[in-house]
């Protein structure tokens, strides 16, 4: 049976997103696709669907939905904490697990931190591909929900019915290590100076980041006279660094260009591009110079890492109490039914002192 969930609030560039369109850059097309798909991956198992499911990923909060009708099922991943709201209660739950929403319940998704993004998976989602992916690509627009950044009022078809809920028995922690980068192609555009300080130095993330790339502030990077700060358009891709003349360097992501005309000091490895990725402005990086071979053997333990991750999905942890998240979810009266409650990952449910709020 297909139930409904409605976007009440987007939040900030909230957009479906799957694993992306690769083997389309040669036309011009974007790769898209979510920026840490680990975790997209992961919130899409913790509900049973495929792992190349789209899901809904949202930048530093405020992203809220509702079940209409019939109860739907999400899960969400990445570093924050949701308010569950309606029927008289409000509760809070961490992220990393299952939940199922009651006709007329809505979950609205606190602040990300650290980093800026996160995900929310919905139990059977269906939307059409194009090239392939349900990816947004704003910039084209195309895929998604009409091409277009999800607004209040765009409702999803999803399955409607109850499950046992699922956690993430270890999320990942927040991992701050250098970002290793493969230096080039044109690196040679650049004095021993430069990339010393590219190498050594301390970077943060600015406020223009979004998907389609970050500028960083920090050391300058100077070109070679002789050389220039520009080249003829070459290929790019997600994770090039480009520096254009005033040096400060571009990191480009999932919807950059295809193409482009500044020099490119180094690339960032396929496996630590999405800690990159979900860096929010205001935080540092710093990068360290890798071979192929490293970068090759790191990107084979990153899916063996993620592979693992979703091994450890297993049941909520029972408490041996009513459990009242079934109860709302299959709705067998009408009103208020419990207090208010956080609910931890681990199913706990401690109370919330002023929490209760009819649902908004």
């Amino acid at each position: 049976m297909s139930a409904w969930l409605e976007i009440t609030h987007p939040g900030a560039m909230a957009s479906i997103q799957d694993l992306g369109r690769p083997g389309f850059r040669r036309f011009g097309v974007a790769h898209a696709g979510a920026l840490e798909a680990g975790w997209l991956r992961v919130a899409n198992v913790l509900l049973g669907n495929v792992e190349t499911a789209p899901a809904i990923e949202f930048f530093a909060g405020g992203l809220s939905v509702r079940a209409l009708e019939l109860p739907v099922r999400v899960a969400l991943t990445g570093h924050f904490v949701a308010d569950r709201i309606g029927h008289g209660r409000r509760g809070r739950i961490a992220s990393w697990r299952s939940v199922t929403l009651a006709p007329g319940e809505t979950l609205r998704c606190g602040m990300v931190s650290p980093g800026r993004v996160g995900y929310l998976a919905v139990a059977g989602i269906d939307l059409p591909r194009q090239l392939g992916s349900a990816s947004t690509d704003a910039r084209s627009g195309f895929g998604g929900v009409d091409g277009r950044l999800l607004s209040a009022g765009v409702r999803l078809l999803a399955n409607a019915g109850i499950g046992d809920e699922r956690m993430l028995r270890n999320p990942p922690p927040f991992d701050s290590a250098p970002i290793r980068v493969v230096l080039g192609p044109q690196d040679d555009y650049f004095s021993p100076s430069s990339l010393a300080c590219f190498l050594g130095g301390d970077y943060r993330i600015s406020s223009a980041a979004d998907r389609m790339g970050m500028r960083l502030d920090g050391p300058v990077l100077r070109h070679r006279p002789e050389k220039g700060g520009e080249i003829v358009s070459d290929a790019t891709l997600p994770g090039s660094i480009q520096v254009p003349g005033q040096g400060q360097p571009i990191v480009l992501l999932a919807d950059a260009q295809t193409a482009g005309g500044y020099p490119k000091i180094a690339t960032v490895i396929s496996a630590d591009l999405p800690r990159l990725a979900v860096l929010a402005p205001g935080q540092r990086v710093r990068f360290t110079a890798v071979s192929v071979a490293t970068a090759e053997r790191a990107a084979m333990a990153r899916e063996a890492a993620v592979r693992a991750q979703i091994a450890d999905i297993q049941p909520l942890a029972e408490t041996g109490e009513i459990d009242s998240q079934a109860i709302y979810a299959v709705n067998l009266i009408s009103g208020v039914i419990d207090a208010c409650a956080v609910e931890t990952a681990a199913g706990a449910e401690l109370p919330v002192a002023n929490s209760r709020e009819e649902n908004r």
